[in-house]
């Protein structure tokens, strides 16, 4: 399998997934801006996709996929088809139960998430109605997880890349359609969720009954429960879920602190995150869902090398392509954040609010990124715990950073938080992939680092001077001038980049790879 073309593909059709986000971000921003009503919404939102990342996309994905993939390598497919039918009995019914469990109480799950909106009843009965209405996504979006393990095993990455569109436009759909139509338009951003999740879950039968491995749901549990694999499912998740939820309880934390600063600062934050997932869907979410099977592939077949050489591509691609991408989120935040949200009621104020917590974003990037890279190669091997106890450390660090960054910079310390949290997390997961002897550099990386930092100081450079010539608050009313002169600065930040690369000696052919 030629890794490039898989890895195009699939950042192609994440690119469109991210493109469809931003239009819905931007729709909500001129619908709603910044204000108590996207502050409910977003901290609605993030219970049940924080219980999605956590049970679903994290843990369950890391401790299926490798265990999937070694009963498909070595065990055959009966037993393969076995497994994914007890294994989607267990989380079908689990999940049912938890969904009943979140819609009964939403009320205390708003005050773990938002305790500030204690003394603002608005927030609070708003936020408590779109759990409500959303707390279902959580079962069709971890049936999806099941389906997208299943499907990147088998080597089909391109239906679980474009599925997550569909729930975009599931939120284009309602703000443009269903929202005037609503006496509390909001509510209908909660709709959309619930409904993208039953179109994303749908889309991917019929690709599950294509390669045969379409699971059947038992009525009974109990059995399914006795499955010795599925035994094993469930033992690497509990570790899992620790390993996910370090980070997955800090943004609970970073959500509670938020909501006692200033109204929109859960909203700049929101928005903030939405423009960092795109250089982390294009690279660290498509590496990440590549590396993994492939990964626990060579692990079954006790190939180290393969498996040394895999991650050491990985990275490489990454420090090639997520850097500049921190760079431009770094130097263009303003231009960036102005092109796509300032409009309607999404006003200056909340331009430079939002810009200064990308900036913080841009800052941990790398991180963020690198993790997605680095902690599969654990995965892989079923190790867990490793990626946990670092997980556990890193929160703890993120929270004292919390203490410091806070009181001097409000919301965007919560996002530099974040990001270095991650970059140490990344940082410790390399070292001991070393200590370990799991991973061994190859050779060129002193020269590329070389030709990398001359490229990305040609760029900042490039990127500074070209978002200064404009005033990107003052163009709110000539919308296609802002975004034509936003692309002509990405245009030339990217040419002249990779000329630079060019120009000291790169050849993007030194990073061709095939995988077994």
């Amino acid at each position: 399998m030629n890794l490039h073309k898989t890895l195009a593909t699939v950042s192609g059709l994440t690119m469109l997934s991210r493109v469809t986000g931003l239009i819905r971000e931007f729709l909500i921003a001129r619908t709603f801006g910044a204000s108590v009503y996207t502050d409910a919404f977003f901290v609605a939102f993030r219970i049940p996709n924080l219980l999605r990342r956590l049970f679903a996309e994290g843990a369950f994905s890391q401790a299926f996929v490798p265990i999937l993939a070694e009963y498909k390598n070595q065990r055959g497919n009966r037993a393969t088809r076995v497994l994914t039918d007890h294994v989607a009995t267990v989380m079908f019914w689990a999940l049912l139960f938890t969904s009943v469990i979140g819609v009964v109480a939403a009320p205390a799950l708003v005050l773990l998430m938002a305790s500030g909106f204690s003394s603002n009843a608005q927030a609070m009965s708003l936020s408590v109605a779109m759990t409500r209405i959303m707390f279902p996504y959580i079962l069709f979006m971890s049936l999806v997880a099941l389906a997208g393990g299943i499907l990147n095993t088998w080597r089909e990455f391109r239906v679980p890349a474009f599925t997550p569109v569909l729930l975009n436009l599931s939120f284009i759909a309602a703000a443009l359609l269903l929202a005037p139509l609503m006496s509390q338009p909001v509510y209908a951003l909660a709709i959309a969720v619930l409904i993208g999740g039953v179109l994303q879950l749908a889309f991917q039968l019929p690709a599950l009954r294509k390669i045969g491995m379409l699971p059947r749901i038992s009525m009974n549990p109990l059995i399914a429960l006795s499955d010795e694999g599925v035994r094993r499912v469930l033992k690497q998740m509990l570790p899992a879920t620790f390993a996910v939820s370090a980070a997955q309880i800090s943004l609970i934390i970073n959500t509670n602190i938020a909501s006692h600063l200033a109204d929109g600062s859960v909203s700049w934050l929101s928005y903030a995150d939405r423009l960092m997932e795109l250089p982390t869907g294009l690279l660290g979410v498509a590496l990440g869902t590549i590396l993994l099977p492939n990964l626990s592939k060579a692990h079954a077949s006790g190939d180290q090398r393969e498996y040394s050489s895999l991650l050491d591509w990985g990275m490489r691609m990454t420090f090639l392509l997520a850097m500049p991408a921190a760079v431009a989120l770094i130097v263009l935040a303003t231009p960036i954040t102005s092109t796509l949200f300032h409009y309607g009621r999404f006003d200056a104020v909340s331009v430079n609010m939002t810009a200064q917590a990308l900036i913080a974003y841009g800052i941990g990037l790398m991180g963020l990124i690198m993790i997605k890279i680095l902690a599969p190669g654990f995965y892989a091997k079923q190790d867990i715990r490793t990626p946990v106890k670092i997980g556990i450390g890193v929160l703890v660090a993120t929270q004292l950073m919390n203490l410091v960054f806070v009181p001097w910079f409000a919301h965007a310390g919560l996002a530099l938080s974040i990001g270095l949290g991650a970059t140490v997390n990344a940082g410790l997961l390399f070292i001991l992939l070393r200590k370990n002897g799991i991973y061994q550099p190859e050779p060129g990386w002193p020269r590329f680092f070389v030709q990398l930092s001359g490229a990305l100081c040609l760029l900042a450079g490039i990127g500074l001077w070209l978002g200064a010539q404009l005033d990107w608050i003052a163009l709110r009313g000539t919308p296609w001038t802002r975004i034509l002169a936003l692309s002509l600065i990405v245009v030339a930040c990217a040419a002249c980049y990779f000329a630079a690369l060019l120009a000291m000696g790169f050849r993007f052919a030194d990073f061709k790879r095939e995988s077994n």
